[in-house]
């Protein structure tokens, strides 16, 4: 069973600790994710997790798949915000189908050879199933992105009214591309290409399609897209993007006040919330550092001298310490340059802050690096990487802060920092009563906001709902029967092999409806197996496999659920996907080649360990 936690010594063993690993994926994949509570025995605390990231966040991984497995999900999560349930699962799926080819006598080596070719083989079917934005435009003559009014109108109308009006984005005057199928699936510009760039899609109709559940936080993606295109420059060509976008979670507060406002929203403690009262609504100097505000902090490459030794003249009293001098000497120059708001993409010392707030100047760390940038262009200041850098050419000006909501529980404030100029900085506030929730809610905002993102930046997206899994299951089982130039021995292997890696996106497909529908994985299964029978030999396979989860027909009544749960038009991430795929297979085949060198000890080419080699 996935579940088990049984390790069979004489199994590959890292394997096996890798398929019990993605077990803690199966229920967070569909619509209907579900929460998890993770309690440690020592202490008794626990944390309410929605998501394999933060699953794995909370685990200690005393073992060295353990720890393998974490750093490719959290360097997925990284880039991507979207797709590690996905990829966990079939890391989880494709170990068992490794275990299971071992167990039939299968090579390691043969094991490798085949799902890399399988691999290949969804890889084109992804590029040749993809759909285009021309795809998903109503006309050839639609090229205005409109967002409902509705969405647009922020909650906080107290302070800021976003004014009624839609916006609107042409596709005109932007360069031609063309996708470039690479490791990355990178989309490089083409200059030998002239052709038409593809028509965008209408963005609440795409926003639509990527929802996957999570409503609320699609429709704040949607508010902070619409406010981008009314605040930003003129000629700016961008739908949508990311790195202009923040969050500030806001406990205490009902689901109900999440909206997105424009500039920064930041909230702050009781001394700092006095200094924002000071300040509020005049124009301030502003100063931005890139990395951490302290004493001791040093940018990557630097070296300290070794072997240095520093001698004090005993004779002079006792100096302050090195901290005290560095903050003393900091304190003066931000004095002497009148600075009143400083923004940190790194952290700040406690001590950094108190001293800042007794001479009435604000500091905010942990900004984003895109923040820090796009607040630099706004306000004409140039980032250091430490505050000694400090000049009068470097700080900028036109900022104004201004007081949202004061919390009187603990007497902070949550305060908007903002410039005077138009900008395209937003920043999507998530508030909750359950303190517990604001990371689940953050988490859910980020994924909907990477995957409209990767979408625009695709220029194209993958038919959802499990549709695209259904053609790669396909293909592979077509390959299954496929002549191979190699001898009859290889080509049963690389049959056996094949077939399990398509069960397994089969276990995943079922896994995904069974969750959303809320019906038995082995419903699922059945029905996803009975659909397969049915398109064996039919050269229509995108059109039939369409209607699989959207429009079943009446021998899967089971499946009635599926229908009301689900929209009309799913989609998926085209890099996203492909890159979740490629990362479960490096984990298993990685895992799979450090078992069988641990088991032999030599070259698996060797013939005297392979007959020594006993595979179950």
């Amino acid at each position: 069973m996935i579940g088990s936690t049984v390790i069979n010594q004489r199994q590959h063993v890292g394997l096996q600790k890798l398929l019990v690993l993605a077990a803690t994926a199966r229920s967070l994949l569909g619509a209907n994710e579900k929460y998890k509570f993770i309690q440690d025995e020592a202490s008794g605390e626990s944390t309410l997790v929605g998501s394999c990231l933060r699953i794995l966040d909370n685990l200690e991984h005393t073992c060295a798949v353990g720890q393998l497995v974490y750093e490719s999900v959290e360097a997925h999560h990284k880039v991507y915000r979207t797709g590690s349930g996905c990829l966990l699962f079939l890391a989880g799926a494709w170990s068992r189908a490794a275990l299971e080819c071992l167990r039939s006598g299968i090579s390691p080596r043969h094991i490798a050879a085949a799902m890399t070719e399988g691999m290949d083989v969804c890889i084109d079917v992804c590029k040749n199933s993809s759909i285009s934005f021309e795809a998903l435009c109503e006309s050839p003559q639609k090229r205005i992105t409109k967002v409902p009014e509705a969405l647009c109108e922020s909650p906080q109308k107290r302070i800021t009214k976003v004014p009624t009006d839609s916006g609107h984005m042409t596709a005109t005057g932007l360069k031609a591309s063309k996708v470039k199928l690479s490791r990355h699936f990178c989309w490089t510009e083409s200059e030998s290409v002239s052709v038409p760039q593809p028509h965008l899609p209408d963005i609440a109709q795409l926003a639509d399609g990527l929802r996957h559940g999570c409503d609320d936080a699609m429709d704040l993606v949607l508010q902070a897209s619409c406010m981008q295109l009314k605040y930003g420059l003129k000629d700016t060509h961008c739908v949508f993007d990311v790195n202009k976008v923040m969050t500030c979670v806001l406990p205490g507060f009902s689901e109900d006040h999440a909206h997105v406002s424009q500039g920064c929203v930041v909230l702050l403690d009781a001394d700092q919330s006095a200094v924002a009262h000071s300040l509020q609504d005049t124009p301030l100097n502003v100063a931005l550092i890139h990395g951490d505000l302290s004493c001791t902090y040093r940018h990557l490459g630097f070296n300290q001298p070794t072997g240095v030794q520093h001698v004090n003249d005993q004779s002079r009293l006792p100096s302050l310490s090195k901290k005290e001098e560095w903050m003393q000497k900091i304190l003066v120059l931000l004095l002497r340059l009148e600075v009143d708001l400083l923004l940190v993409s790194g952290l700040v010392g406690e001590e950094v802050i108190q001293c800042c707030c007794k001479h009435r100047m604000l500091t905010v760390g942990k900004v984003k690096a895109s923040i820090i940038k796009e607040m630099a262009n706004a306000t004409g200041a140039v980032p250091v990487a430490y505050a000694t850098q400090l000049s009068k050419h470097c700080v900028g000006t036109g900022v104004k802060v201004g007081i949202w909501r004061e919390i009187q529980s603990d007497r902070r404030t949550c305060v908007y920092i903002y410039p005077s100029c138009r900008t395209q900085l937003v920043t999507a506030v998530i508030t909750s009563f359950l303190h517990s929730k604001l990371q689940v809610l953050e988490d859910r905002f980020w994924a909907c906001a990477y995957r409209l993102h990767y979408a625009l930046k695709d220029k194209a997206v993958l038919p959802g709902a499990g549709e695209s899994e259904m053609i790669c299951v396909h293909h592979l089982q077509r390959q299954v029967n496929v002549a191979h130039p190699r001898d009859g021995q290889t080509n049963s292997f690389r049959g056996v092999v094949l077939h399990l890696m398509a069960e397994g996106f089969v276990d995943y497909i079922s896994t995904v409806m069974a969750n959303s529908a809320g019906i038995s994985q082995l419903q699922a299964k059945t029905a996803v197996n009975q659909q397969l029978q049915d398109f064996k030999g039919d050269h229509n396979v995108s059109a039939k496999l369409s209607r699989l989860v959207l429009d079943l027909d009446e021998r899967s009544p089971q499946f009635s659920a599926v229908r009301s749960v689900r929209p009309r038009k799913v989609y998926d991430n085209l890099s996203v996907k492909v890159e979740a795929w490629r990362t479960a297979l490096d984990l298993v085949l990685l895992v799979l080649q450090a078992d069988a060198e641990i088991i032999t000890g030599v070259e698996e080419s060797s013939r005297g360990a392979q007959a020594e080699l006993n595979f179950l």
